[in-house]
């Protein structure tokens, strides 16, 4: 009984996880619309008479040091932090994964040197690596992006390597092979759906680090260069009014928070959903 009810309370979980994840991706997505639709001011307009405005029916969240609208600002600046980090993971994705079709299926002389490269990446922190390209590559969300791509598509390919390694051995795989079937066909029919859960896991989970990654080197003045908005440049930007006006930092740090809480929850729910063991989180 009391296994039963452990059993019927994670399967609750698992669903509210679910649901309250496609309500904040539902959520994002009409504020997109919104300000694709409704944008009423120019995120970039100055206005020195209208600077460090309260909340008012022109602006709902008030203006920022240099008069402009602030909710403007946040929208566009989830475009620039949320597109941006999808790209990059898309582009990790892209590398990673055939890479690690390829070396966990053939082996050989590629996955030996592919190890080797993979295990120089794994050396150090993802963060290390990603500052020391950045600053080899200069400042700019385009460097930034590539040096995140750089030190993420490793993840990826690993992972996907030491699955289709794990799956190769096991007797389907064989008799498959002594049919006849083309090495394309046992891995796009028999392979590769092994791999698709993990690589969502990791992906939902790898989505709020990027963010993170993405927030923090604009924050330093390495990503989105002004005036463009974007999360991190505006918790930067607003650090010297923190005392007078908080809101100006807790509007995007709060939305920040939101958005790596909620692919985590997207995480946890494709984790339990596929009942991927836990070492994809490592």
């Amino acid at each position: 009984m009391k296994g039963y009810s452990i059993g019927v309370l994670k399967k609750k979980r698992i669903r509210w996880q679910g649901k309250a994840a496609l309500i904040g991706i539902l959520l994002i997505a009409l504020v997109a619309i919104y300000t694709f639709v409704f944008l009423r001011h120019d995120p970039n307009l100055t206005s020195l008479q209208g600077r460090l405005q309260g909340i008012s029916l022109q602006h709902p969240l008030g203006t920022d040091q240099l008069g402009r609208d602030l909710l403007t600002r946040l929208f566009l600046g989830g475009q620039q932090t949320i597109g941006y980090s999808l790209l990059a993971l898309i582009a990790a994705l892209i590398i990673g994964v055939p890479l690690g079709l390829i070396t966990g299926y053939k082996g050989g002389l590629f996955d030996r040197i592919f190890m080797r490269v993979a295990d120089g990446f794994l050396s150090f922190p993802d963060t290390i690596i990603a500052i020391v390209l950045s600053g080899i590559l200069g400042p700019g969300i385009g460097n930034l992006v590539l040096a995140i791509v750089l030190v993420k598509w490793v993840s990826y390919a690993r992972l996907v390597r030491s699955t289709i390694i794990a799956e190769s051995k096991k007797e389907y795989i064989l008799i498959a092979k002594t049919n006849g079937l083309s090495s394309t066909k046992i891995i796009a029919k028999h392979l590769f759906p092994h791999i698709i859960g993990h690589v969502l896991v990791l992906a939902s989970l790898d989505l709020g680090k990027i963010i993170l990654l993405i927030s923090a080197f604009s924050y330093i003045g390495l990503g989105v260069q002004p005036p463009t908005p974007e999360w991190g440049a505006m918790l930067n930007d607003s650090r010297p009014y923190f005392q007078t006006r908080p809101e100006l930092m807790v509007y995007p740090g709060l939305a920040i928070v939101f958005v790596v809480l909620l692919t985590n929850m997207l995480g946890d729910y494709l984790r339990d959903h596929f009942d991927v063991k836990k070492e994809v989180d490592k």
